[in-house]
């Protein structure tokens, strides 16, 4: 196992290659608004990408509908590319998940996905699609 080496950009790189709702949502743990992105009701297969730093996250296999309004998937495609942090904002207690490599917000982890899965809840925003 090869552990990709930690990505910081600056800021100002930051603004210029995201959208401004990107930025808002990786960079300050902002939630996108639900049913808008395309990703959400993407059925392609291939792999959902950080789209700060290009790491895979996520796989077309384990996405699936969950009426949300996000892209939503029961596991990441490798569980050493993201990190989950407590987060209590908004008064209550969820699990954030965090692109390992350059720490761009991803979106929460709940215990209710399919069947014993759990429901990583990702902002479209915050993945780019790489159809295989």
């Amino acid at each position: 196992m090869s552990e990709q080496p930690e990505i910081v950009m600056p800021d100002a790189e930051l603004r210029e290659k995201l959208s401004p709702e990107a930025y808002e949502v990786t960079q300050k743990a902002h939630t996108e608004r639900p049913f808008t992105s395309t990703l959400n009701e993407n059925k392609a297969t291939g792999a959902y990408n950080c789209v700060v730093c290009g790491t895979e996250l996520f796989s077309s296999e384990a996405k699936f509908d969950s009426g949300t309004g996000w892209p939503s998937f029961t596991e990441p495609a490798n569980l050493e590319h993201v990190d989950l942090h407590t987060d209590r904002t908004l008064g209550m207690k969820r699990t954030e998940v965090v692109c390992k490599n350059c720490h761009a917000h991803l979106g929460h982890v709940f215990p209710d996905g399919p069947g014993t899965s759990d429901r990583y809840c990702i902002n479209g925003c915050a993945l780019e699609f790489k159809e295989k």
